[in-house]
């Protein structure tokens, strides 16, 4: 059953980025949960048509990369945020945004978003593997985070994150303080998992699905 509050309307058609490396289903099967339609595809037509398109993310900074450019999807996913429809990165999804990271020294991610991921530091184990509360900002927060509360509980599993900077709509302290979420334009991308957050996380989708039908 999809759960109150959290339905969506189905003609919204949202494509997931099939590039091959880690489990990219669990992302499709939250949207299919609050009752998207929803296509894991690495199709560049399918991915052209979508209404609103996720780049999830498990694994390293390196390889995803690699993977994209293989298939020539790095062209698609910048094609798509350039028409503007929402676009949203999920963990290494939102890493690979960045110039490039400390994990994978010499391998350019996409320059979407200014900046270098570095390694989480401080009196922490790493990598975060467990549930914390981030921090929303800004006097009014992004929509993204409507009914969310001021600070939700969300899942993180990373050894790496973005500093908090401009487009920072949401940090979370770990060691350190680090970006749990960015906002640039059409853009929006988290660190955390919100397919693993439970209502929290599926509200931030049916948030981020929304926007594709206003």
């Amino acid at each position: 059953m999809t759960p109150q509050n959290e339905s969506v309307t189905s003609s919204v058609g949202v494509k997931v980025v099939d590039y091959g490396i880690g489990n990219l289903r669990s992302a499709q099967k939250a949207f299919e949960f609050i009752g998207s339609d929803v296509e894991l595809t690495s199709d560049h037509a399918s991915i052209a048509s979508a209404d609103a398109l996720v780049l999830p993310g498990v694994g390293s900074f390196g390889p995803t990369m690699e993977a994209l450019r293989r298939l020539g999807l790095d062209d698609s996913i910048r094609s798509f945020i350039n028409s503007g429809r929402p676009f949203l990165g999920i963990c290494v999804g939102m890493q690979v945004l960045y110039e490039s990271s400390e994990e994978s020294p010499g391998v350019d991610g996409l320059g979407l978003i200014p900046g270098v991921v570095t390694e989480l530091t401080g009196p922490v184990r790493t990598p975060q593997m467990q549930w914390n509360t981030v921090q929303l900002r800004g006097e009014r927060p992004d929509t993204v985070f409507d009914d969310l509360g001021a600070e939700p509980w969300l899942y993180f599993v990373h050894s790496y994150a973005a500093q908090v900077g401009e487009y920072t709509i949401a940090s979370c302290e770990y060691g350190q303080k680090f970006s749990a979420a960015i906002r640039r334009e059409n853009i929006v991308a988290t660190q955390f998992h919100p397919e693993k957050s439970s209502r929290a996380g599926l509200r931030l989708l049916a948030n981020f699905v929304a926007s594709a039908s206003r």
